[in-house]
């Protein structure tokens, strides 16, 4: 009975760590332009929501030739799980991207819908360094664009 119940505890707390392991934030950054010639960096921070185990999305971009980073609302199409809406922080623009392995393609629109740039990104390899950096930042955004 002693030798049951502790197979019992190890193969729990084997499948509590494989949990814990899948619920942690996933971060990526991608590099690339808008418009064939604007460079622009976007941090994209992946969660599982506890709630619905659905994805949950984080995420801000800059044009590089700025120091000022735009919060981004992220919606994933529930139907075609490659298609995102990207919206600034305070509608100043969207992008609607496709992702094809490490790749974002799509386009920029203006609130008036009368500027449309093309939009291409790649995956850039980061530290754990780096990860930590783009967090901060990420953090302060936020707080900048939602404290009261």
């Amino acid at each position: 009975m002693k030798k049951l119940i502790l197979s019992f505890l190890i193969c729990l707390s084997f499948f509590n760590h494989l949990n814990a392991q899948s619920q942690a934030p996933i971060s990526n950054l991608y590099t690339g332009t808008v418009d064939g010639k604007t460079p622009v960096t976007i941090y994209i921070k992946t969660e599982e929501n506890q709630c619905t185990a659905d994805l949950m999305y984080t995420a801000m971009y800059r044009y590089n030739k700025s120091n000022n980073w735009i919060q981004l609302d992220i919606t994933q199409n529930t139907k075609k799980e490659n298609q995102f809406v990207l919206v600034e922080h305070g509608f100043s623009g969207l992008l609607i991207l496709a992702k094809s392995g490490n790749t974002f393609t799509g386009l920029w629109i203006s609130p008036d819908t009368k500027k449309q740039l093309k939009v291409d990104l790649k995956e850039t390899p980061m530290t754990k360094k780096d990860i930590e950096k783009y967090e901060k930042t990420m953090e302060k955004v936020n707080y900048n664009n939602n404290d009261c």
